[in-house]
């Protein structure tokens, strides 16, 4: 073979190697490109950075970022309070503290507490309604968990409804840290019937309760948790509150609607 082949075949190697390395590193880019818009994604639903617009509501805000003032918004349509939400406080109140909720969510762990506290201390002024806001893509097991407590509401009503709902924050560790084996006896533990509650959740009746509270946040603006809507029964007017904040600022919040 010539001089003048071999160096021929050797350009036409050299090129072929260039183009499956320019293949390669694109490929490289775009992989590491669909990685980085999955991370930012989820990172989104944690912290609730993927609130944006004035009518968007609700967010679970990540702790570096509590101390921060929030920017409250109106609420999207958000669904009337009916007889199949959960409240604690007094039903007629004129304000409505609404919050869309996930039970193995943190910052939702986190805001428990602080919204048993703004009802207690508004006896007459306000009212607590929970509703579900379970994120499958973070959390595959709030869904289930929000079914228990939906059968807890079934089988005891709104006493049983919340008893296992507080129990179930109390316990779990959060980000799925709950073992589901696990909730038939929290069941029994807060004055349940367990068979009666296992059959209920094994039937996965609840699911559809859930699935219209989720597709309820949505329509509301919802996109994190919790995703807390204030609402003024008396105007309509709303106020989104989001995150896991504290009782100092929801509280001024309240006092100026109360005002207005």
């Amino acid at each position: 073979m010539s001089e003048e082949s071999n160096n021929t075949n050797l350009l036409k190697q050299l090129g072929t190697n260039n183009i499956i390395i320019l293949f390669l590193v694109i490929l490289l880019l775009g992989a590491s490109f669909f990685i980085g818009v999955l991370f930012t994604k989820v990172k989104m639903y944690e912290s609730g950075s993927g609130a944006s617009g004035p009518t968007t509501a609700g967010n679970g805000t990540a702790p570096s970022a509590q101390a921060a003032v929030p920017t409250e918004r109106v609420a999207g349509d958000v669904k009337p309070i009916g007889k199949d939400d959960h409240f604690r406080g007094n039903p007629n109140a004129r304000i409505a503290l609404i919050e869309y909720s996930d039970l193995e969510c943190p910052f939702c762990k986190r805001f428990h507490p602080t919204a048993k506290q703004v009802v207690d201390t508004y006896i007459n002024d306000v009212m607590w309604v929970y509703r579900h806001f379970p994120i499958d893509q973070l959390h595959s097991k709030a869904d289930k968990e929000a079914e228990a407590v939906e059968c807890a509401y079934k089988l005891a009503g709104n006493d049983g409804f919340w008893k296992l709902t507080d129990k179930i924050f109390e316990v779990t560790p959060a980000n799925n840290g709950l073992d589901l084996a696990t909730l038939p006896d929290l069941a029994a533990g807060v004055g349940l019937n367990k068979q009666a509650f296992q059959t209920c959740l094994d039937s996965g009746e609840m699911a559809i309760h859930i699935e219209e509270d989720y597709q309820s946040g949505i329509t509301a603006g919802v996109n994190g948790t919790p995703g807390n809507i204030l609402l003024d029964t008396k105007t309509g007017k709303t106020r989104v509150i989001p995150g896991a904040v504290p009782f100092d600022q929801i509280k001024q919040a309240i006092d100026e609607m109360l005002k207005s």
